[in-house]
Protein backbone atom coordinates (compact mmCIF):
# COMPACT_ATOMS: atom_id res chain seq x y z
CA UNK A 1 0.00 0.00 0.00
CA UNK A 2 2.76 2.70 0.65
CA UNK A 3 4.21 2.20 -2.57
CA UNK A 4 0.59 2.93 -4.22
CA UNK A 5 0.47 5.61 -2.31
CA UNK A 6 3.81 7.41 -3.16
CA UNK A 7 2.88 6.69 -7.12
CA UNK A 8 -0.43 8.38 -6.13
CA UNK A 9 1.30 11.35 -4.31
CA UNK A 10 3.80 11.16 -7.95
CA UNK A 11 1.01 11.86 -10.38
CA UNK A 12 -1.03 14.60 -7.52
CA UNK A 13 2.36 16.40 -7.76
CA UNK A 14 2.13 16.30 -11.92
CA UNK A 15 -1.36 17.79 -11.19
CA UNK A 16 0.18 20.27 -9.41
CA UNK A 17 2.61 21.51 -11.58
CA UNK A 18 -0.30 21.13 -14.80
CA UNK A 19 -2.53 23.47 -12.45
CA UNK A 20 1.07 25.97 -11.54
CA UNK A 21 1.28 26.51 -15.17
CA UNK A 22 -2.51 26.76 -15.55
CA UNK A 23 -2.45 29.59 -12.42
CA UNK A 24 0.57 31.19 -14.80
CA UNK A 25 -1.67 31.93 -17.57
CA UNK A 26 -3.94 33.55 -15.19
CA UNK A 27 -6.51 30.77 -14.51
CA UNK A 28 -7.71 31.67 -11.25
CA UNK A 29 -9.93 28.29 -10.47
CA UNK A 30 -6.14 26.73 -10.73
CA UNK A 31 -4.92 27.94 -7.57
CA UNK A 32 -7.84 26.15 -5.79
CA UNK A 33 -6.91 23.07 -7.36
CA UNK A 34 -2.73 23.44 -6.98
CA UNK A 35 -3.46 23.76 -3.22
CA UNK A 36 -5.82 20.41 -3.17
CA UNK A 37 -3.60 18.24 -5.29
CA UNK A 38 -0.16 19.63 -3.48
CA UNK A 39 -1.85 19.11 -0.03
CA UNK A 40 -3.10 15.53 -0.78
CA UNK A 41 -0.05 14.71 -2.36
CA UNK A 42 2.25 15.30 0.48
CA UNK A 43 -0.05 13.41 2.99
CA UNK A 44 0.51 10.25 0.83
CA UNK A 45 4.43 10.98 0.63
CA UNK A 46 4.14 11.27 4.38
CA UNK A 47 2.35 8.05 4.43
CA UNK A 48 4.57 6.24 2.13
CA UNK A 49 7.50 7.83 3.79
CA UNK A 50 6.55 5.75 7.18
CA UNK A 51 7.32 2.19 5.63
CA UNK A 52 9.68 3.21 2.72
CA UNK A 53 13.17 5.18 3.04
CA UNK A 54 13.19 7.91 2.75
CA UNK A 55 15.91 8.67 0.01
CA UNK A 56 13.96 6.15 -2.39
CA UNK A 57 10.88 7.85 -1.57
CA UNK A 58 11.58 11.43 -2.42
CA UNK A 59 13.76 10.39 -4.84
CA UNK A 60 10.16 7.85 -6.73
CA UNK A 61 8.43 11.07 -6.06
CA UNK A 62 10.19 13.72 -7.45
CA UNK A 63 11.12 11.59 -10.72
CA UNK A 64 7.87 10.84 -10.99
CA UNK A 65 7.02 14.56 -10.79
CA UNK A 66 9.65 15.26 -13.23
CA UNK A 67 8.66 12.31 -15.70
CA UNK A 68 4.88 13.47 -15.49
CA UNK A 69 6.01 17.21 -16.07
CA UNK A 70 8.06 16.90 -19.13
CA UNK A 71 5.69 15.24 -20.62
CA UNK A 72 3.09 17.54 -19.88
CA UNK A 73 4.85 19.99 -21.39
CA UNK A 74 5.50 18.07 -24.29
CA UNK A 75 2.45 17.13 -25.50
CA UNK A 76 0.37 19.81 -23.95
CA UNK A 77 2.14 22.88 -24.20
CA UNK A 78 4.44 21.98 -27.47
CA UNK A 79 7.52 21.95 -25.67
CA UNK A 80 10.64 20.55 -27.76
CA UNK A 81 10.32 16.71 -27.53
CA UNK A 82 14.09 15.69 -29.23
CA UNK A 83 15.47 12.61 -28.46
CA UNK A 84 17.93 13.74 -26.17
CA UNK A 85 15.52 14.70 -24.01
CA UNK A 86 13.71 11.27 -24.22
CA UNK A 87 16.43 9.87 -23.27
CA UNK A 88 17.35 11.65 -20.20
CA UNK A 89 13.69 11.54 -19.06
CA UNK A 90 14.16 7.66 -19.72
CA UNK A 91 17.61 7.76 -17.39
CA UNK A 92 15.35 9.29 -14.67
CA UNK A 93 12.78 6.70 -14.81
CA UNK A 94 15.20 3.74 -14.66
CA UNK A 95 16.81 5.42 -11.85
CA UNK A 96 13.02 5.36 -10.06
CA UNK A 97 12.61 1.91 -11.17
CA UNK A 98 16.37 0.97 -9.53
CA UNK A 99 15.37 2.99 -6.14
CA UNK A 100 12.77 0.54 -5.83
CA UNK A 101 14.35 -2.65 -6.96
CA UNK A 102 16.87 -2.01 -3.89
CA UNK A 103 14.72 -0.21 -1.85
Amino acid sequence: MPWLALVAAGCLEVLGVINLKRLAMKKWDAALYLIITFGIGFVLLSYAMKTIPMGTAYGVWTGIGTIGAALVGMFMYGEPKEWRRLLFIAMILCSAVGLKLIG
